[in-house]
């Protein structure tokens, strides 16, 4: 469930796991009205000292990344190393290529009332051979916790979205500015690291 690496002071811990969505990506709770919210540290007995290495939203599940090692945290947190981070995106309707393009080129977001452009990235449509409700699923993605939505409302499909930066709720907003709202937001890869490595501890 988890590898250890030696620092120069100390042995510092690195673990991976899938976070299930509505889960908060810290150990405490900053604000009263989300002391109900499930946190890291009630799904294993991590050491202490963990933190997580950048983190998901709430509602976003997918690969996160926690060490006991506050430099490596850092260095990923800093923006110091362009680390790739691979979002699968369910989003409502069928993705079209003009779409993929544009969300390819670098866009315009708005976050908190600004406009933001974002950089160019990695983005392709997901062939789905397995199913769920109907709704079609990526190979490496488990079924949903919770449903999605009824069918009965309309087709989804999967987009691939690959960054090098963190914008606030940047994939989200990517797609519902080309047109297709996410339903399903999950992260599949960061860097070297994905979802299929084994080690692999699945929370929820």
């Amino acid at each position: 469930d988890a590898t250890t690496t030696k620092s120069s002071l100390r042995t510092a811990s690195h673990f991976k796991m899938y976070k299930p969505p509505m889960v908060l990506s810290q150990f405490i709770h900053t604000a009263r009205k989300r002391k109900k919210r499930k946190l890291l540290g009630e799904f294993y007995n991590f050491p202490p000292s963990t933190m997580a290495i950048g983190r998901l939203d709430e509602d976003s599940e997918g690969l996160l990344l926690l060490t006991t090692d506050g430099k490596t945290s850092h260095r990923f947190r800093s923006g110091e190393e362009k680390v790739e981070k691979e979002y699968y995106c369910q989003v409502d309707g069928i993705i079209i290529d003009e779409a993929v393009e544009a969300m390819k080129a670098g866009l315009e977001i708005n976050i908190q009332g600004q406009k933001v452009q974002t950089l160019p990235c990695q983005s392709r449509r997901i062939p789905c051979p397995n199913s769920c409700d109907e709704h079609p699923l990526p190979e490496c993605i488990p079924k949903p916790v919770r449903k999605i939505r009824d069918v009965r409302h309309g087709p989804t499909s999967w987009v691939s979205i690959t960054l090098t930066e963190g914008k606030y709720r940047q994939v989200r907003k990517m797609t519902a500015a080309v047109g297709y709202p996410t339903l399903r937001l999950v992260r599949v890869r960061i860097g070297d690291v994905t979802l299929l490595d084994d080690g692999m501890m699945r929370m929820g």
